[in-house]
């Protein structure tokens, strides 16, 4: 291979702690920006927010790059980001407060089956987006959720509703019914 073309290659281009720095200043600013912007920006993406991520990264990248496109130092960049969210989910994970203040708190989005329209203007989710989130869980139908809860991770969990003692008491003797009337047909023929 030509020297050249090799000392383009790895020839860092700025000082190492600059190429340390920026990627920790990127990454600081989108955990913030990130959790200003909402949960749903997280895992609930429509077409706009998608485009938003992809060209986020993308404005991102000569801040963290500079005027250096080395192998070199889009390694020490990479590596960076690696290294500062690995201690940092190391960190939050035995700091629940410190957690909670940079993920955010849970939000009920439906609860005891009424959908909490305030919180889901909060959030920005559509009621179109909601019930394609529950479809995607098993529930034919909002009428089957009992809850729904928006995690600050963005994945909405949804429970089912579960009948009260009286209807299952209910559904019980209405089979034990069709039983005992099966048997008498069956008697009868």
């Amino acid at each position: 291979m030509d020297s050249k073309l090799l000392h383009d290659m790895f020839f860092l281009g700025l000082p190492v702690a600059e190429k340390i720095a920026r990627p920790l200043v990127v990454y600081a600013f989108l955990i913030v920006g990130l959790r200003l912007a909402g949960k749903r920006e997280l895992a609930q993406l429509n077409p706009f927010d998608l485009v938003v991520l992809l060209t986020l990264s993308n404005a991102v990248q000569n801040a963290i790059i500079g005027d250096d496109n080395s192998v070199t130092g889009g390694v020490i960049g990479a590596a960076t980001l690696l290294i500062v969210n690995h201690f940092v989910v190391r960190y939050l994970y035995g700091h629940d407060r410190l957690e909670r203040l940079v993920e955010g708190d849970p939000d009920v989005l439906i609860d005891d089956g009424v959908v909490q329209l305030d919180r889901l203007k909060k959030e920005l989710i559509t009621m179109a987006e909601l019930q394609s989130s529950a479809h995607k869980q098993g529930f034919a139908t909002l009428d089957e959720v009992d809850r729904a809860i928006l995690e600050p991770g963005g994945t909405i969990c949804f429970f089912a509703k579960r009948p009260t003692p009286e209807a299952s008491r209910h559904g019980e003797l209405l089979a034990r019914l069709d039983q005992i009337t099966a048997q008498l047909a069956a008697l009868r023929s």
